[in-house]
């Protein structure tokens, strides 16, 4: 047993130390509803190919057409040129908040036919929309891949991570801003990442403390109203001052979180074990498969043949209960589990029987 304690006792000391509850920045904890980041996608095509493009696909006969006609070139309606040098491609984006005209942004370009590799290829200038079908960027440069294929003439291939999707650093240049309205809202709105009313309450007294009694309100577990005169240089200072305040935020609620395929097991500081008796059994079943050559009598008609003999044997392992004492510390509770003497995989199936005895005095989450 010993085998199996010391190696669990090391992860839970290591990764679940218990940490006392302390001070955050308000910054760390959430954000003011509004400004956030915005995707952006859009359809182009890549061109300069070395030959690993989409071949002859239909769309992307049509997406070159579409192209050249923006030149003024008209091809032929019947035109099929080879496009073993071009691609179809979806180049994504985020536009950051309060981007400006002309700021620069790294663009992801992936191929959405089946060219090979974009290695080596260029986008064509490409309009980038966001989810009000409105165009925010336009990109345009030469890809950087990561990823690389060779293939042989006899079919074998190799291919070293993702050759079909590159970035351009800088690819797209950001022609229209997105207006946030945080400098007209009657309310500025900071939204905490995690749901928590004793943490909504704690952030709105701190901006009370700093700024004035009435000034902030929990409105719900997330969301904390903060009056703001308005003005968009007067409000970002405010705003600069309350994400720099300290807050304690709260002790997280209790948790178990159990991988059953690894045999993880991630337990936090909040988690208690009632008093309760344990014990956990392990049962084997061994099957032997033998053969042995069975020889006719002398001058007998038989023939010499294999006999196969099985051996079914089942072993089970006996173990004393355990009492396990009232733990309302994650150290105890470490001792606890550990002086049980199950592996990994085992204490699983601990855990969720001592939840359903009411002893686990935690959420138990199974990934």
């Amino acid at each position: 047993m010993t085998k199996f304690v010391r190696p669990l006792l090391a992860l839970l000391l290591a990764v679940l130390a218990a940490t006392p509850a302390h001070a955050d920045r308000v910054k760390d904890l959430g954000g003011f509803q509004g400004i956030r980041s915005n995707q952006l996608t859009g359809y182009g095509v890549v061109v300069g190919l070395p030959g690993t493009g989409d071949d002859n696909l239909e769309y992307t006969v049509q997406s070159l057409k579409a192209v050249a006609s923006r030149f003024g070139l008209q091809l032929p309606p019947n035109a099929n040129p080879g496009m073993k040098n071009a691609a179809v491609v979806m180049v994504t984006a985020d536009l950051p908040p309060f981007a400006k005209p002309g700021q620069r942004l790294d663009i992801t370009v992936a191929s959405m036919g089946k060219a090979k590799s974009l290695r080596g290829g260029s986008l064509i200038l490409t309009p980038l929309q966001g989810a009000d079908g409105q165009i925010y960027a336009m990109a345009q440069g030469n890809l950087a891949v990561g990823g690389l294929g060779a293939e042989g003439a006899d079919g074998s291939k190799i291919v070293v991570n993702v050759p079909s999707t590159g970035r351009i650093p800088e690819g797209a240049t950001v022609e229209r801003a997105v207006q946030t309205g945080f400098e007209t809202a009657p309310n500025l709105t900071f939204n905490l990442a995690r749901a928590d009313f004793t943490t909504a309450q704690n952030v709105a007294s701190a901006i009370n403390t700093r700024l004035g009694q009435g000034t902030a309100q929990a409105i719900d577990a997330v969301s904390i109203a903060v009056r703001a005169p308005q003005g968009a240089d007067v409000r970002a200072t405010l705003m600069s001052e309350i994400e720099n305040l300290s807050v304690t935020s709260a002790e997280p609620p209790a948790k178990v979180i159990v991988n059953a395929r690894t045999g993880t097991v991630v337990i936090n500081s909040a988690v208690r074990v009632g008093p309760a008796a344990v014990t956990h059994g392990k049962l084997t079943v061994r099957i032997d498969e033998r053969q042995q050559v069975v020889q006719p009598a002398p001058f007998s008609q038989g023939r010499t043949a294999l006999e196969r003999k099985s051996g079914v044997s089942v072993e089970e392992e006996k173990r004393p209960m355990f009492l396990i004492p009232d733990a309302p510390k994650l150290a105890d509770v470490v001792k606890a589990v550990n002086a049980i003497g199950a592996s990994p995989a085992d204490l699983v199936a601990i855990l969720e029987a001592l939840k359903e005895a009411g002893a686990l005095k935690a959420e138990l989450i199974v990934l």
